[in-house]
């Protein structure tokens, strides 16, 4: 029996992309939700193309984070998995206490190292030779859930931040889908 997943994202929808159009993935999970934040997002049409229901919100429209996690929670609940692809809100306590199945995230930096926003730009900028990408559990901690993988790239010389975030976002696209399968196919 397929998995049900949502997915969890904030802007144009690269990863999103390559999780929906995976047709490994396609064989044991149907995508019912696109969790979204940001009206007017670009990975928003990229879900309704492929007939993906939406959830999407301003946290603006909400007296609290509580309230609007509520509302996420309130779609989310029959699902097996979440999947973090660009989602630039922290997943709070309350909702991990009230949602208790699995949800993952990319992280684009080798974690422990560079947790939270920019981190491939903090990894340039320190002037790391090695950067890469983690695939973790989510837990209250940010960015400190469980590694259950990570890939590399090395810099080249004088090689800019923007070609270095192009090779990181290729990294992701190879790596996050072949995570989400492996640990799909050992739950079924």
């Amino acid at each position: 029996m397929k998995k049900k997943v949502a997915i969890f994202a904030s802007g144009t929808g690269s990863n999103f992309e390559r999780i929906a159009d995976d047709s490994r993935l396609k064989e044991i999970m149907d995508i019912e939700l696109l969790v979204c934040d940001r009206p007017g997002a670009a990975v928003i049409k990229k879900a309704e193309d492929r007939g993906i229901k939406t959830f999407v919100f301003a946290a603006r429209d909400y007296n609290s984070k509580e309230d609007y996690e509520k509302a996420i929670i309130e779609q989310v609940k029959d699902l097996d998995y979440i999947f973090l692809a660009g989602y630039m809100r922290i997943i709070s306590p309350y909702f991990l206490e009230n949602y208790k199945k699995t949800i993952l995230n990319l992280h684009p930096s080798l974690l422990p190292k560079y947790k939270g926003k920019d981190a491939i730009a903090q990894a340039y900028n320190a002037g790391d030779k090695e950067i890469g990408i983690s695939i973790h559990y989510v837990n209250e901690e940010l960015d400190g859930g469980e590694v259950i993988e990570q890939t590399f790239l090395t810099v080249k010389e004088n090689e800019t931040l923007e070609s270095v975030t192009n090779r990181i976002h290729g990294l992701e696209h190879e790596l996050y889908p072949k995570v989400i399968l492996e640990l799909i196919k050992e739950a079924l």
